[in-house]
């Protein structure tokens, strides 16, 4: 009995650290805001080319816990990605969220109003299942469409 409490014990509590480590691993979504107003100061100061390569290719500068930047023009084509090189220069004005609703032109029309927070769900990388995430997105200081920056809620 005694030895199945301790088993009981230990699971519990590793369960509680499992969780404790995945928040740890996970960005805020101040973190996120600060990202995205930082990629844009980044473009500015070094130009959109250089930024969006940054952004890209600089894991160690532009990729914190499981933030990373996005840019896409007004058409929907990625011009920056932290997370999926091969995408950048393709057309993902088509991508959908999970239930179906189109993506970048609904974080398009969120930067065109000044910027601010667009809920959807989408596929989370780690747990492999549909979960609820927010994008923080801004309009570039070039160009138009979105610097976006996204945290699983």
């Amino acid at each position: 009995m005694k030895h199945g409490l301790k088993w009981l014990l230990a699971a519990v509590a590793s369960v509680g650290l499992m969780g404790e480590v995945l928040a740890q691993e996970r960005g805020t979504r101040e973190e996120a805001k600060a990202m995205a107003h930082a990629a844009f100061d980044h473009i500015k100061k070094v130009g959109a080319e250089k930024a969006y390569k940054d952004f890209t290719t600089d894991k160690a500068n532009w990729t914190k816990k499981d933030l990373y930047v996005i840019v896409f023009d007004s058409k929907g084509t990625a011009l920056a990605h932290g997370a999926v090189e091969k995408l950048v220069g393709k057309d993902l004005s088509g991508s959908k969220d999970a239930n179906g609703n189109p993506l970048a032109p609904a974080l398009t029309a969120t930067a065109a109003k000044g910027g601010g927070w667009h809920d959807y769900d989408w596929p989370d990388p780690v747990t492999k299942k549909i979960a609820q995430k927010s994008t923080y997105a801004i309009k570039p200081p070039v160009g138009d469409g979105f610097i976006g920056v996204g945290v699983y809620r």
